[in-house]
């Protein structure tokens, strides 16, 4: 269940569906654990194989995402400020 607009880790974005950039420090923790997951172990993956390294990182982004709907505002497609 997404969170309320003063409580959201993840503002929606103002154009477009989807959140934009993190307004709490949790969700730069988030973010940067999102980065740190797929550059360091992305490193050893990709060196083995490719498809292995895009499916872990296509399973890496639904986790982000699934995240971003937990703890963000409700996604919605907007035309700019909703005043």
């Amino acid at each position: 269940m997404p969170l309320p607009k003063e409580q959201a880790w993840f503002p929606a974005k103002t154009y477009g569906w989807g959140w934009g950039v993190p307004k709490r420090w949790q969700g730069w923790v988030v973010g940067g654990g999102f980065v740190v997951g797929l550059v360091f172990p992305g490193i050893r993956i990709a060196s083995r194989s490719i498809p292995y390294y895009a499916a872990y990182a296509i399973a890496l982004s639904i986790v982000l995402s699934l995240f971003c709907y937990w703890k963000g505002e409700r996604p919605r497609w907007r035309w700019g400020d909703d005043k």
